[in-house]
This record gives C-alpha cells, sequence and structure tokens, in this order.
C-alpha cells in the first residue's frame, strides 16, 4: 500500500510546450512555482536547446508532485528516443497537438505502445 500513499501526493499537470499551448494552460491555472522556485512548465522556442528540453523532461518525470506530463508532440520528436524510453505509470505523459502542428497517432508514443498491446 505504500505506492498508493505517493500517488496521492501528485496534484499537479506539468507541461514542456511552446508558448501558446502554456499560454492557454497557465491561464486555465495549470502554473505552479514550487518552494524551491522550480515551475512546473518549460516554454520552447527555436533557440531551446535539446539538452534543456530532455533535462526538463527528466525533472518533471522524476518529481513526486506531477501526476500528467503534457507534451507537444513536435517537441515530444525533438526527444523521441527519451519519450520511448519512459514506461513509468506515474506521471502520466500525454502527447498533445499545438496550434500549428496538427496530432498525428502514427507517432504517439503511448499509442503505439497501446497498439502494440493490442497486436495492432
Amino acid at each position: 500500500m505504500a505506492p498508493h500513499a505517493s500517488f496521492k501526493d501528485r496534484t499537479l499537470i506539468a507541461v514542456i510546450g511552446d508558448e501558446d499551448s502554456i499560454t492557454g494552460l497557465l491561464l486555465a491555472g495549470v502554473g505552479h512555482i514550487n518552494e524551491h522556485q522550480k515551475k512546473n512548465f518549460l516554454v520552447v522556442d527555436s533557440k531551446t536547446q535539446i539538452s534543456t528540453i530532455e533535462a526538463a523532461f527528466q525533472e518533471f518525470t522524476e518529481r513526486k508532485d506531477v501526476a500528467i506530463l503534457l507534451i507537444n508532440q513536435h517537441i515530444a520528436e525533438k526527444i523521441r528516443p527519451t519519450v520511448d524510453r519512459y514506461q513509468q505509470a506515474f506521471p502520466a505523459l500525454l502527447e498533445i497537438p499545438s496550434k500549428d502542428h496538427p496530432y498525428d497517432p502514427e507517432k504517439d508514443s503511448v499509442l503505439k505502445r497501446v497498439q502494440k498491446l493490442f497486436g495492432e
């Protein structure tokens, strides 16, 4: 029963996305800064280094207060090997579309795993 105790502490949604996606989610109330001044979001633009995206992905997936990690699919493509290696149930990883990049189910790592599980 110890794992359940840790799940109840996971109350945040973390986001790695472009400016429009982050802005919309912040306006919806997703933004949070903890006591260590750590944000639960990363705004990615054309100047953002791949290493910065990977570091944020690692940080958000290791945090014990994050229940869901949303990442724009076109940004997930930049760190696809890291995203594909992620196998944990919590935080749940969801790839989302952005205004300029529509969702492509062929690239979604979670959907690929589900299809593999069902033998498709």
